[in-house]
């Protein structure tokens, strides 16, 4: 009898190994896909090139990631498609923007809510700003708003999408000034958005610090303010909302990084959290982003689920009293 228990011990030891094998004790076995749900060329996608960069590594994931772009409706469109058609099987990983998905998900009209995705990791912070091109005859916020009272709704100036951080800049410009702007999103995105500032269709933009940072150096814009709480070591030369009188927070500051679809086996889920804060943490992928202007805040799991939730709590009180 003895041996009998033995030998069944023995057979499901191997049977749950088998099973492991089959499963996931090997994930992952195959390359993987990150969906990013703006076009190429914006800082999203520009970043979640360089953060992937190392993913191969045999300290990262062992495998490489590949970047599948879904552009549309300020993110919807691939956010929408991450929570109802993607796979749950740790292959099919998303980027999120924060306040963006939570923001489009309490003005409703979406697929999606917090309750949709599990986070796993963050990887940037990228405040909002205001930027015009580089011959506008604005030189600072007083100049714009200036315009804007003498012109309601006369202003022009793009943005990346509806109830994305950009719009919510815009709103919060909006009440703390005291005008009527003409914020008009773009369907490109924010690379499409800064375009239309540099090309003259608008007279100016919010748009993503990295971008702006990129496009100033490039000589083809001016930047007038940071919608932030305080200056950024990248632009310290540009002083927020609240230093030229605008009682703007950060409620609109770009939180980017790594989910997976809700329903994803936990032990993907831990694989991922552990391994991909460190792949963040790559000396490389901190000059890359360095470089490119991009500002770089990581977070674990544990800490992504406490921000979401306090951003869920902020925006529902924003947007309700905008």
């Amino acid at each position: 009898m003895k041996k009998w228990i033995a030998g069944a011990a023995l057979a499901l030891t191997a049977m749950t190994g088998s099973a492991m094998a089959e499963g996931h004790g090997d994930y992952p076995e195959r390359p993987i896909m990150l969906m990013v749900s703006y076009g190429a060329g914006g800082a999203t996608d520009f970043q979640a090139r360089i953060v992937t960069m190392t993913a191969g590594n045999d300290d990262a994931l062992q495998m490489p990631v590949a970047i599948l772009n879904k552009a549309g409706a300020g993110g919807r469109v691939g956010w929408n498609w991450f929570a109802t058609q993607a796979e749950a099987d740790g292959y099919t990983l998303g980027a999120y923007n924060v306040p963006h998905f939570i923001a489009q998900s309490i003005e409703g009209g979406v697929d999606y809510s917090v309750d949709s995705f599990e986070p796993i990791a963050n990887w940037g912070a990228d405040p909002a700003v205001f930027v015009v091109a580089a011959d506008s005859e604005f030189n600072s916020m007083a100049d714009v708003i200036a315009y804007a009272t003498e012109n309601p709704g006369g202003l022009t100036f793009s943005g990346a999408g509806l109830f994305v951080g950009h719009h919510i800049a815009a709103l919060q410009l909006e009440k703390a000034a005291g005008v009527k702007l003409a914020y008009i999103p773009n369907n490109a995105g924010g690379a499409g958005a800064m375009r239309a500032v540099i090309a003259g269709e608008v007279l100016g933009g919010v748009n993503n610090l990295s971008d702006a940072f990129r496009a100033r150096e490039a000589g083809t814009v001016k930047i007038l303010g940071v919608f932030d709480l305080e200056r950024n070591a990248f632009l310290e030369d540009v002083p927020t909302m609240m230093e030229q009188g605008y009682d703007i927070d950060n409620a609109s500051v770009n939180f980017r990084g790594v989910m997976v679809p809700a329903g994803t086996d936990p032990a993907i889920i831990d694989h991922l959290a552990a391994v991909v804060p460190t792949m963040f943490e790559n000396s490389r992928v901190a000059s890359r982003m360095a470089a490119g202007g991009s500002p770089m805040q990581i977070m674990t799991r544990d800490e992504v689920i406490e921000m979401w939730a306090q951003r869920q709590e902020t925006l529902e009180e924003l947007l309700a009293g905008l």
